[in-house]
């Protein structure tokens, strides 16, 4: 599995999801479980609008692609195209603790 942060104002849960990224970039950002809780504390901090899309990257009609972008050494899986609908497998609220921010167990 793979996941995505959306905003609730982004997200839909019918049709195809194309957030800015898939115009301005070419791809949809995603992250992996080991990957999920740095990108949400280091981007997200404190915001308690969003959306977590666990994607089965198997049923995707678009390719995914692990890259490492901006030269880290970590390797992040992308999207290159839409969100299918049927490869969403679960979607919920992420909110952040107290301190702002977020935790989470992979069930």
């Amino acid at each position: 599995m793979i996941f995505h942060l959306a905003t609730a104002d982004e997200w839909h849960s019918e049709g195809v999801y194309e957030p800015e990224s898939l115009t301005t970039e070419g791809f949809i950002h995603c992250s992996t479980a080991s990957q999920l809780l740095d990108v949400a504390n280091s981007l997200y901090h404190g915001r308690h609008d969003l959306v977590l899309l666990t994607i089965e990257p198997d049923v995707l009609s678009a390719p995914v692609v692990f890259e490492d972008c901006y030269d880290t050494g970590e390797r992040f899986p992308h999207v290159y195209g839409t969100l299918d609908p049927e490869a969403i497998v679960d979607q919920r609220p992420f909110r952040p603790g107290p301190d702002g921010r977020f935790a989470w167990d992979v069930d």
